[in-house]
């Protein structure tokens, strides 16, 4: 793992995905990846300054217009 200081994370995009729980480890991992390689490409940043971090919300918590989803 890599460890930053406060002074270094200030510069770094930090990416939340919330989504239904379910997908696995791997596939929370190949997602990451990708998500990381365009923060790369289209923001101009390091791969190290790129920060994911999965919210995983069961159906039941989702609403659109005030409606359950």
């Amino acid at each position: 793992m890599v460890y930053f200081s406060v002074r270094e994370t200030l510069v770094m995009p930090l990416i939340s995905v919330s989504m239904y729980p379910g997908r696995s480890k791997e596939q929370k991992a190949e997602f990451a990846a990708a998500i990381t390689e365009a923060a790369i490409k289209i923001l101009k940043t390091k791969k190290e300054h790129v920060i994911i971090v999965y919210k995983e919300d069961p159906k039941e918590n989702w609403f659109i217009s005030g409606e359950p989803m």
